[in-house]
């Protein structure tokens, strides 16, 4: 079966993942995209969400805090905000995380004047936080 090379890179840590995939799915600003070995060319912008990437008949979960993502027929490169392999997530942090989010967006909705909760950075966080949980296949709702 072909495969394709997938790098996933970020500012603070370099190298996170390198390596041949089958397949790669990702929450792009677009929608969801199942990238293949010789997909078209692609540059779009991915959502905070879990990273599936697919590999010999199992599947692996990463999760990205967003970035960009440029694909070739041959290759696959991440510019990732922030990416996290399931070894490096701290479940507590992550759910820490979650409830905090989830209150500022409570909160906003509950505001009667003009809020001072940044309403887009909240749910950017409560998505991160989501992903973080998934790829520990922790429930969260």
């Amino acid at each position: 079966m072909a495969t394709i090379k997938l790098d996933i890179v970020s500012p603070d840590r370099g190298e996170i993942f390198s390596k041949d995939i089958d397949m790669l799915i990702v929450r792009s600003t677009a929608g969801e995209l199942g990238i293949l070995p010789r997909h078209a060319r692609l540059l779009t912008e991915l959502l905070p969400h879990a990273m599936r990437i697919k590999i010999g008949g199992g599947e692996n979960l990463i999760a990205l805090g967003g970035g960009f993502m440029e694909v070739t027929p041959e290759k696959i490169t991440v510019l990732a905000r922030s990416a996290e392999l399931p070894d490096d997530i701290d479940i507590e942090r992550a759910q820490r995380a979650r409830k905090r989010a989830e209150d500022r967006i409570a909160e906003y909705k509950q505001a009667t004047k003009e809020s001072l909760i940044d309403i887009g950075r909240a749910n950017a966080a409560l998505a991160r936080a989501k992903a973080r949980l998934l790829v520990k296949n922790v429930p969260f709702n």
